[in-house]
C-alpha cells in the first residue's frame, strides 16, 4: 500500500523521513535502495537527496514473507486481537525477533506461523514489534498487524499516551517511593550490561512500594517514563536493589530458588489506532511469580494492591 506524505521540513530524505514514521535511518535507507521511496512521483535513489517544503513523498512497506519457523513447539497466550493489534502475554525465554545471535525460534517465528498479518515498518527480522521486552521479562507486548497501526503506536510511544506498568519482586525493600532519572547507555567494561553513563541516553523510572514480604523480599510497582534496555534493572541497581533472579545485575541467591528474572509487564495502555479508543490490557501474572507470593506475602493483600483499577493511580500521588 502506498503512503504519501506532504514535507513540512526540508532536509535529507533519510532523516526526515525517519523522524516522520518513527523507524530508524537503515530501515529508510533499505525502502530507499529497494526503489519504494518516491519525491513528487520520481523514485529516488540516493538516501542523501535533498527535500525542500511542499515535496510529496511517496512510501511503501512491503508485505511481510510467510516463511516456516524451522519448528515452533510452544504457544503464547493471546490477551486481544481485532484487525489492527494483537496483545500477548509473553513467557518467560521467549526472545521477540530473530538475530544473528538467536538460534532458538522467537515471538516473530511464532507470529508468522501463526498466520498472523503482520506490519513491515521495523524491517524483515522485526514484523509487527512496536516495543520489546527483554527475553526472561514476561507480560503484555502490543503486534502491529498492519503499517497504518504500527506508524500510530510509534507515535503514541513517542508522546507518551502509550505504555506499561510493569511488576517486580526484589531482594531488599526500597526506603520510599522514588524516581530516578539517570542516563543509560552500554557498560563499557561489559557488553551485556547497560550503565549508567554520563553520554547514555535519557532514561526515567518511577518505583512504588506495594508490600513488604518474608525474607526482606518486596513487590514493586514501576512505570517508564522512556524506553531504555534493561531501564528498570539499571535504575534499580543504583539503589542497591535487585529483582529476585536478575543475576546479570548484582541478584545473588538466597535460601529461596528463583529461576528466572521476576518482572512482569503486567498492565498495557494505548489507544487503538483505529476507532481512537482508550484500552488498557492486564496480563496474568505466570504461576511462578504466583506461587512466590502466596508463598512469602499476603496474597490476598497482594490481591488488591494490584487490582487493575488501582494501577495506575499509584502515580498519581
Amino acid at each position: 500500500m502506498n503512503n504519501t506524505v506532504i514535507i513540512e521540513q526540508s532536509g535529507r530524505v533519510d532523516k526526515v523521513l525517519s523522524g516522520l514514521l518513527q523507524v530508524s535511518r537503515n530501515q529508510i535507507e533499505k525502502l530507499i535502495k529497494d526503489g519504494l521511496v518516491q519525491v513528487n512521483e520520481r523514485v529516488i535513489t540516493k538516501t542523501s537527496y535533498k527535500l525542500v517544503i511542499g515535496d510529496r513523498v511517496s512510501y511503501q512497506f512491503l508485505e511481510a514473507t510467510k516463511k516456516e519457523p524451522a519448528k515452533i513447539d510452544f504457544d503464547v497466550e493471546i490477551l486481544y486481537e481485532d484487525d489492527d493489534i494483537l496483545v500477548v502475554n509473553k513467557p518467560s525465554g521467549l526472545v521477540i525477533h530473530p538475530a544473528p545471535s538467536v538460534k532458538e525460534p522467537t515471538l516473530v517465528d511464532w507470529l508468522i506461523h501463526r498466520g498472523i498479518s503482520l506490519s513491515t515498518i521495523s524491517g524483515e527480522e522485526r514484523h509487527g514489534i512496536v516495543h520489546r521486552i527483554d527475553k526472561e521479562t514476561t507480560g503484555a507486548l502490543v503486534v502491529a498487524k498492519n503499517n497504518e497501526a504500527h506508524q500510530k503506536l510509534s507515535e503514541q510511544l513517542q508522546e507518551k499516551s502509550m505504555g506499561r506498568y510493569y511488576l517486580a519482586l526484589i531482594d531488599c525493600p526500597l526506603k520510599d517511593d522514588t524516581v530516578i532519572n539517570k542516563p543509560i547507555g552500554r557498560n563499557p567494561k561489559n557488553r551485556l550490561k547497560m550503565d549508567i553513563v554520563d553520554n547514555g541516553k535519557e532514561a526515567k523510572t518511577a518505583f512504588v512500594k506495594l508490600a513488604e514480604g518474608k525474607g526482606n523480599t518486596e513487590l514493586i510497582i514501576a512505570k517508564l517514563f522512556t524506553g531504555r534496555t534493561h531501564q528498570i534493572r539499571v535504575h534499580l541497581e543504583t539503589l542497591g536493589r535487585h529483582i529476585l533472579g536478575d543475576a546479570l545485575y548484582g541478584y545473588k541467591s538466597k535460601s529461596y530458588k528463583v529461576s528466572r528474572v521476576n518482572l512482569h509487564a503486567y498492565q498495557l495502555y494505548l489507544i487503538h489506532p483505529r476507532s481512537g479508543e482508550k484500552m488498557q490490557f492486564v496480563a496474568p501474572l505466570f504461576d511462578d511469580m504466583k506461587q512466590f507470593l502466596t508463598a512469602y506475602f499476603d496474597k490476598e493483600f497482594v490481591d488488591k494492591q494490584i487490582a487493575p483499577n488501582k494501577v495506575s493511580g499509584w502515580f498519581r500521588k
